[in-house]
């Protein structure tokens, strides 16, 4: 049976190097599937959860955006972060939530500190749901 070779690295180190049955990325534009002998594509990532299967068993990693290489058998996710699940400190990523939150609340803000207040909003929300997808399989 065919596998696909998952490589997940930020700009600190190599997160995962697995061999698994099908990875689910975060693309720009929505899910992207990714099952042995897939096209070759290169994608943006958005900030969401990445799951890998493997045979019955299903992973979760939060990544707040980078690059996918896809090939026929391997998947190179360039992320700016990725963290499993089980790692995700909820509280932690709450009180980020709430700070961006009230950031954006901010009348006064430039567009530059718009923005980075939404990427940490975004980067936040994605932890705290991909922390729930394990806290549920439990």
């Amino acid at each position: 049976m065919d596998r696909i070779r998952l490589d997940i690295v930020t700009p600190d180190r190599k997160v995962l190097s697995q061999e698994v049955d099908e990875v689910i990325l975060p693309g720009e534009l929505g899910a992207l599937g990714v099952l042995p002998g897939h096209t070759e594509l290169l994608t943006l990532l958005r900030p969401g959860p990445l799951e890998l299967r493997d045979g019955n068993k299903s992973d979760h990693y939060a990544v707040s955006g980078g690059y996918a290489e896809v090939g026929p058998n391997k998947v190179i996710v360039l992320a700016d972060t990725a963290e499993h699940a089980a790692d995700i400190d909820v509280t932690r990523a709450q009180s980020a939530q709430k700070r961006a939150e009230e950031s954006l609340g901010d009348l006064e803000m430039s567009g530059e500190h718009y923005a980075s207040a939404q990427a940490a909003l975004s980067r936040a929300t994605v932890r705290i749901e991909v922390a729930g997808l394990v806290r549920d399989r439990r």
